[in-house]
């Protein structure tokens, strides 16, 4: 169905269509052609969400070490086939890692050396830690960097350190190390291992104590190096062997599960704050961080608190860290994170079901490997217990186990912030999608400016253009040759915007006071996800962006973009540059090859030459017959900023060769709108009918 008439446009005048998308929750561009699969596994009650993974380009987020802290006490154990076997408390702090590569870049008995080498490193892409340890009779900080996904990327990176941190080195040689150790023994306490190591530590021989598990019961062991290959061990062991005579050294078995603990010491620059750290060894070892109902805090996710467990394992070469905890406890803090808790109960439920759904379909596919999804909006929104509220555990809990369903299947039930008035077809965003997904009408996405002040577009004296709010303007009842309003504003330097929205982080373009005088173009609704504007954007600006997404030969300076070719939605799917198309893969490419848009469903304004598609593919180009172009004093101009005014007394202002673009929705636009979500429960419609609006044919379901 074509719904491009449905949609109202704010530029209707110029025989522009205007809309916008929604804000991306899949990964652009993998949307299968069915968009439902297997039978729904509603009695799945975990869901696993990647915080930091590294999976290559589908996603990577990589950390080398993760703190953590809790009101409660922490346990670890051993995770196999979904059991986890507890091994021991840890207290209500520590930090994670694994026993990748890595680069042991130095060591110093002066721990202002080590916080001078965290100084150097941490804003390069070689992360430091820094260990202490007990050696010769006396403290010393072992400054590290990591992980490194192979042997090969340490040794790379150990030469890039050496530079970084040339200045501190004081005649060492910055090293690859790894998980390649030697047994010196074991024992069943680690008080034992603790003497047993300062043996080891006593002879000047790197050492740590390993725990581990057999017949039930833990083990600590007293561990010898850290090498990169078995070469480098085979070393180690002969200079062990002369240094320790009465101590039998054996290899260790790299698939043996262990715990490495060693103290870190890397929060503090100033002076050295120790907790406990421990490494994940062994191949395809996953352990589990057991949470407790305080939650657990952790500082490279902003410090977030979130429920559940989480799994810590060696992913390609990366600590991978995964958050495991029940579906609907995963789903109070999604909702919370994708729409405000203010909203209405049934939009909230319809949110509510639509994660749910979109969780259980990913929970079936490999996309992310070893997580289900992401705790980005490449999946959805999920920041810990910060984003629940008890409106959104209410809906949550009035749907539990409901997902939507079609042909008894569970769809991947997408969704973005505003649909600008009409949902997308999959055409019109990743070229697919299946039947679960057509354009529809989404006229109450208009909900989300109800609220929202209206702007004047104003020319100023000194040809300069840009907006001030409603509340602080005043006709002043005169007007120009052409019959546009003149205006002027009621406060003390109020500030004239390049955009009509307030943005602390944007320069003004002006400011204006009680008596000044200024043109006004055009009254529109504050810049929002149901309608915006972008730009003016420059040539160059616009071929910056455009490089990388198209396989089109770019022209040197752009004189002209055209709109050529519209979906069913009235979203672009093919524009011109300088009359050549612009091929790219698929059409949501558009949004972020032309500078961000908030969505494809826009117009583009270019004083050079202005051509658009309307709803119809009748192609228009401007300046038209009937068009006067206008100065800052309103009377006929040449110049380079200039008021182009159309036959129905339509104004718009743009600067020579720049771009303005014109647009409703905010994101891909594909399935249920947010807002339009919203507006539909505030008409009184239920979550069912919101859903069933939005995806096709489909069905609400309760495993």
């Amino acid at each position: 169905m074509n719904v491009t008439t449905n949609v109202n446009t704010t530029l209707k005048k110029w025989k522009q269509t205007l809309w916008l998308l929604p804000v991306v929750i899949l990964l652009a561009g993998t949307l299968p052609q069915s968009s439902y699969a297997a039978t729904p596994s509603v009695d799945n009650e975990k869901v696993r969400v990647g915080l930091f993974l590294d999976v290559g380009n589908t996603y990577s987020s990589i950390v080398p070490v993760v703190n953590v802290k809790s009101a409660g006490s922490l346990s670890v154990g051993q995770s196999k086939t979904g059991v986890v076997d507890s091994w021991l408390s840890i207290g209500n702090q520590a930090s994670f890692g694994i026993d990748g590569y890595r680069v042991k870049v130095l060591e110093t008995a002066d721990f202002t050396t080590a916080a001078a080498g965290i100084k150097l490193l941490q804003s390069t892409s070689d992360k430091p830690i820094v260990f202490s340890a007990s050696k010769n009779g006396g403290t010393v900080y072992q400054l590290y960097t990591g992980m490194y996904s192979s042997k090969a990327a340490a040794t790379t990176g150990a030469s890039r350190v050496a530079s970084t941190v040339r200045s501190i080195l004081n005649g060492q040689t910055p090293a690859v190390k790894g998980g390649f150790h030697l047994s010196a023994g074991s024992y069943a306490t680690e008080a034992q291992a603790n003497a047993g190591l300062a043996t080891v530590s006593a002879a000047g021989l790197d050492g740590f104590v390993a725990i581990t598990k057999s017949g039930g019961a833990l083990a600590y062991n007293v561990w010898v190096g850290e090498e990169a290959d078995a070469a480098s061990l085979a070393s180690i062991k002969s200079v062990a062997a002369t240094s320790l005579p009465d101590i039998t050294l054996t290899t260790v078995s790299s698939t043996q599960a262990v715990l490495i603990k060693r103290t870190n010491v890397t929060s503090s620059i100033t002076s050295p704050s120790p907790i406990d750290h421990y490494m994940v060894s062994g191949t395809d070892v996953k352990m589990m961080l057991q949470g407790n109902d305080s939650g657990t805090q952790v500082t490279e996710r902003s410090a977030r608190t979130y429920r559940g467990d989480f799994e810590i394992s060696n992913y390609n070469g990366q600590l991978a860290w995964i958050n495991v905890l029940p579906m609907e406890e995963y789903l109070y803090s999604v909702v919370g994170g994708e729409v405000s808790a203010s909203w209405p109960a049934e939009a909230l439920k319809a949110q509510a079901v639509a994660a749910r759904s979109y969780a259980r379909f990913q929970e079936q596919g490999s996309k992310f490997k070893i997580a289900d999804v992401v705790d980005t909006t490449l999946s959805q929104a999920y920041n810990g217990v910060s984003a629940e509220d008890k409106r959104i555990i209410a809906a949550v809990d009035a749907t539990a186990g409901e997902i939507v369903t079609k042909n008894n299947k569970v769809i991947e039930a997408i969704f973005s912030a505003n649909s600008g008035g009409a949902s997308a077809d999959p055409s019109e965003v990743w070229n697919g999608g299946g039947d679960v997904f057509v354009s529809v009408v989404s006229k109450e996405d208009a909900a989300s400016q109800a609220a929202l002040k209206n702007w004047y577009h104003v020319l100023l004296d000194n040809g300069k253009s840009g907006y001030v709010r409603e509340d602080n303007v005043k006709l002043s009842g005169k007007k120009t040759s052409a019959g546009l309003d003149y205006m002027t504003v009621t406060a003390k330097n109020t500030n004239v915007r390049p955009l009509p929205v307030v943005q602390s982080n944007v320069s003004m373009v002006g400011q204006m006071n009680p008596g000044d005088q200024a043109v006004v173009l055009e009254l529109l609704p504050e810049s929002n996800s149901y309608q915006w504007i972008r730009g003016p954007f420059t040539s160059a600006q616009i071929l910056a962006t455009l490089k990388g997404k198209t396989t089109a030969s770019l022209p040197s300076t752009i004189t002209s973009i055209q709109v050529s070719q519209r979906g069913p939605s009235g979203r672009v799917t093919e524009i011109k540059v300088n009359g050549a198309v612009v091929k790219v893969k698929y059409p949501d490419v558009f949004r972020s090859a032309l500078n961000s848009l908030p969505s494809t469903l826009f117009d583009v304004v270019n004083t050079a030459n202005y051509v658009v598609v309307g709803s119809n593919n009748d192609q228009n180009e401007m300046p038209a017959a009937g068009t006067v172009i206008l100065g800052a004093s309103g009377q006929g101009t040449g110049s380079s900023s200039t008021v182009i005014l159309n036959g129905d007394g339509v104004a718009r202002v743009t600067e020579a060769g720049g771009f303005l673009f014109t647009g409703n929705g905010n994101g891909h636009g594909l399935g249920m709108s947010q807002w339009g979500a919203k507006g539909m429960a505030d008409k009184g419609s239920n979550y069912k009918q919101i859903l069933q609006h939005y995806y096709n044919n489909v069905q609400i379901t309760k495993g």
